[in-house]
């Protein structure tokens, strides 16, 4: 983080207001402030207990390697053809946009198998990963706790805040 914004996601006494199962309830509760004109700048909603959730997408096979390691080489080829061919003044503009291309799939392919074989079978599938919160807690500064409190515990379909 740069200094600029350090300070942005930092209170200095900070204290909690609540903690919600999901992102859109520690909304919810501070838009609710906000709307009760609550200094909502001294506010900061901090996701905890993070995991990390892998979503497997498919199997790995040696075809569908190639297909797109030749795909993702094709796409760099053409924009660097694209690129050489714009500044270029010798030759034919089209040569170097397909020579662009044909050099980086057959790149891409290669270079996505030896990937691939280096694996030897130990991961033959592909996925995406993401980190996610299970809790978010909203956080005030000591000042205004006591303010944001009696707020929410005005909110529509408030529960028993177990900080309070």
């Amino acid at each position: 983080m740069n200094t600029r914004t350090s300070g942005l996601f930092e209170l200095e006494f900070p204290q909690s207001l609540g903690v919600f199962d999901d992102y859109a309830s520690a909304q919810k509760a501070v838009d609710f402030l906000s709307d009760e004109q609550f200094p909502v700048q001294n506010v900061l909603i901090v996701g905890t207990d993070l995991k990390q959730v892998e979503r497997v997408t498919g199997r790995l096979t040696t075809g569908r390697v190639a297909a797109a390691g030749a795909a993702s080489g094709a796409w760099f080829g053409l924009f660097v053809g694209l690129l050489i061919g714009a500044f270029s003044n010798e030759g034919s503009w089209i040569a170097t946009v397909l020579g662009g291309l044909g050099f980086g799939l057959v790149f891409g392919t290669v270079w996505a198998l030896m990937g691939y074989a280096a694996t030897r079978g130990q991961r033959d599938f592909s996925s995406v990963t993401k980190v996610v919160a299970t809790k978010y807690e909203v956080l005030v500064e000591h000042k205004f706790r006591a303010q944001g409190l009696q707020l929410l515990a005005r909110l529509p379909g408030a529960q028993a805040n177990p900080f309070a």
